[in-house]
C-alpha cells in the first residue's frame, strides 16, 4: 500500500484537488459568460489526472500491464467522477450533478488514454 503513495502521489494530490474542487461553491467570474467553460474546465481536470496516472505508471514499470492501466488510469478516475456528479447532486445544496460533465470529464480521461498509451511510452523511460 505504501508503495501506491510512494509512486503516485501526484495523482492523489490531484485527486484531492478535483475534491476539493468538485464540492466547494465557486466565485462568480466574468467567465460564467462563456459558454460551456465548465465542460473544458472538466475535461481539463481529467484529462491531467489520467495523464499525470500514465506519467507515474510509466516511470515506475517498465513493461505496460494494459489491464492494470485500463483499470488504473481509465476506469477509476471516470468512477470518481461519477460518484462526485452523484454527490453533488444527492448529498449537497450548493451543486447539482450534472450528466454533460460526466460526458467532460469521461471525454478528458478518454483522451488521455489514448495520449498515455500512445505517446507517452515514447518520452517516458521507467527508473531503475
Amino acid at each position: 500500500m505504501k508503495h501506491y503513495f510512494v509512486n503516485y502521489r501526484f495523482s492523489l494530490l490531484i485527486v484531492g484537488v478535483i475534491l476539493y474542487l468538485s464540492f466547494f461553491t465557486p466565485p462568480k467570474t466574468e467567465l460564467d459568460t462563456v459558454s460551456n467553460i465548465d465542460k473544458l474546465a472538466h475535461i481539463c481536470m481529467y484529462g491531467g489526472l489520467c495523464t499525470i496516472i500514465w506519467w507515474e505508471y510509466l516511470r515506475c514499470h517498465a513493461n505496460i500491464h494494459h489491464l492494470r492501466t485500463l483499470v488504473g488510469a481509465l476506469i477509476l478516475p471516470i468512477t470518481l467522477s461519477g460518484i462526485i456528479e452523484l454527490l453533488q447532486e444527492y448529498a449537497t445544496e450548493n451543486r447539482s450533478g450534472d450528466w454533460a460533465d460526466m460526458i467532460a470529464n469521461c471525454t478528458g480521461a478518454l483522451l488521455a488514454t489514448i495520449g498515455g498509451y500512445w505517446i507517452l511510452p515514447r518520452w517516458i523511460k521507467p527508473k531503475k
